[in-house]
């Protein structure tokens, strides 16, 4: 490759092309390609490495809080979660069709894990996504009302094709926050989609919005052409803890030396020294002086003295 044939190529700004195109002039030269198939070959290099460019904005514009992948889930631990449904809507059928998805159940059970996974397939199906927790909703609202820029942050959550909002009932939302997000689906009705994650009932959005008309309308909206993922069983993100308070349980137990060990022995019964050693003897009878010894006769008596 000449020099100006590279500087050609960053002026073009080409670098996906400039990047494979002595390895494609080999290929060619090996394979005898003709200029057709060769131009086909480095240009789809190009398209190719400006479409991961690409992937890589929208990601960090979806401000994921982390990116998270269908294929990272584990799937085995909580069999209720209906595992057709959830890909079913990864091939984001309901993105085109602008229709909304509630992902519910208690806290742990993978909802946001699912939510933002299933943001990053519409992302790689070229939809525009952006994800927010229901207090980022919240506080952004109320930043921007407070700088009179409510218009520019209502047009922000307008503009994506998926907009997901997690964390919907972790507890109960500031005073007018039922009008800021009825504002957002209000909108967003039957021209964008919506995905929500909540772990508590929808009985209870109208104690926790502080609003009960607004939740009212927010729902009615929402859940026209929503599809509802009921997600049920343990907490994903303490199934290691569960594990290792077993672990401790059994760490707690006193270790028991096998039936008939030496330890086992020496513990139920006190260590006599050996049958007829001298300590053994000593243990086993009072200790006595000699016949005839001085102290003997002295003990004799007292003894005697004691009876009568």
């Amino acid at each position: 490759m000449t020099e100006s044939l590279r500087s050609a190529l960053k002026q073009l700004r080409l670098s996906g092309l400039l990047e494979s195109l002595e390895v494609r002039l080999h290929e060619a030269a090996g394979n005898n390609l003709n200029h057709g198939e060769f131009l086909e070959l480095i240009l789809q290099d190009e398209l190719a490495v400006r479409a991961d460019r690409q992937l890589q904005r929208r990601v960090k514009a979806a401000q994921f809080r982390e990116l998270k992948t269908l294929d990272a889930f584990d799937w085995s631990f909580n069999p209720s979660i209906k595992k057709k449904q959830v890909f079913d809507l990864a091939a984001c059928r309901f993105v085109r069709e602008a229709r909304d998805v509630l992902l519910i159940g208690p806290p742990g059970v993978g909802k946001s894990f699912l939510a933002q996974a299933l943001g990053y397939q519409a992302l790689k199906a070229g939809f525009l996504v952006l994800y927010r927790s229901i207090f980022d909703v919240v506080r952004d609202f109320l930043h921007d009302e407070a700088l009179g820029g409510e218009d520019k942050v209502l047009a922000r959550y307008l503009k994506p094709d998926l907009l997901l909002i997690d964390d919907m009932g972790m507890k109960q939302l500031p005073k007018r926050s039922g009008e800021y997000l009825f504002e957002i689906i209000l909108r967003r009705y039957e021209t964008r989609s919506t995905l929500m994650t909540s772990n508590r009932p929808l009985e209870d959005w109208g104690k926790l919005i502080g609003d009960v008309p607004s939740a009212t309308a927010i729902l009615d909206r929402f859940l026209h052409h929503a599809e509802i993922v009921q997600i049920t069983g343990k907490s994903y993100r303490l199934r290691h803890q569960t594990a290792k308070g077993k672990e401790a349980v059994e760490e707690s137990k006193p270790a028991n030396a096998p039936t008939g060990s030496e330890r086992v022995r020496s513990s139920s019964k006190p260590a006599n020294a050996p049958t007829g050693s001298e300590e053994s003897l000593e243990k086993s009878k009072p200790a006595n002086a000699p016949i005839g010894s001085t102290e003997g006769k002295h003990e004799a008596g007292e003894e005697k003295d004691a009876v009568e």
